[in-house]
């Protein structure tokens, strides 16, 4: 490592990146917890920001000794440098897909439908700043063609197009969390 300031690089906009980020180290620091805490926006103690996980990508590529965070895929498109991480079990874990997917399977205890926080998870092979894609949707639709069109759209991503995430740079979910997911949908209906 040279022997320079590190410039540190976060979102400058609302972000479930920087939830994710800052849920992370509210786990593993109490200093972080209570100075800074948990949000989609934060008032950080330094650094620059950028717009967006690809703002803060490119901003990081090209600003010498910086450090950032960002969604793994744009850590991988921008060829970007990443360490490991020590996750709860304390390995020294370098992210991708499959540790990310041990992240969600780790979080499957109990009875929960859709455990909302995976960071820190346990299991020895689960990369610690992991998170869910969240999709609201309304407690009520009226128009019933929206409502299937909607269910077909929701049902395809929790089966068959599970298939397709890794090609896009995202982990699949657990198999027994995508049914739970599904059974939940089901109610949708």
């Amino acid at each position: 490592m040279p022997d320079a300031n590190i410039v540190v690089i976060h979102r400058s906009d609302g972000s479930g990146t920087t939830y994710a980020w800052s849920d992370y180290l509210s786990k593993i620091s109490t200093e972080w917890k209570t100075a800074v805490g948990i949000g989609m926006t934060l008032n950080w103690p330094v650094g620059m920001g950028a717009e967006h996980n690809e703002g803060v990508a490119a901003t990081v590529q090209k600003t010498p000794n910086s450090i950032g965070y960002v969604e793994l895929v744009f850590a991988i498109q921008h060829q970007l440098s990443f360490g490991a991480v020590r996750n709860a079990a304390g390995e020294y874990i370098r992210a991708n897909l499959e540790r990310v997917t041990a992240a969600a399977a780790s979080a499957m205890t109990g009875d929960s439908v859709s455990p909302s926080s995976i960071t820190n998870a346990s299991g020895k092979d689960s990369y610690p700043i992991a998170t869910f894609t969240f999709l609201l949707l309304p407690k009520q639709e009226k128009d019933d063609q929206k409502k299937a069109v909607l269910f077909e759209l929701l049902q395809w991503v929790l089966t068959s197009g599970q298939k397709e995430c890794s090609a896009l740079g995202y982990a699949s979910l657990p198999h027994e969390l995508a049914n739970r997911q599904v059974q939940a949908l089901n109610s949708f209906k």
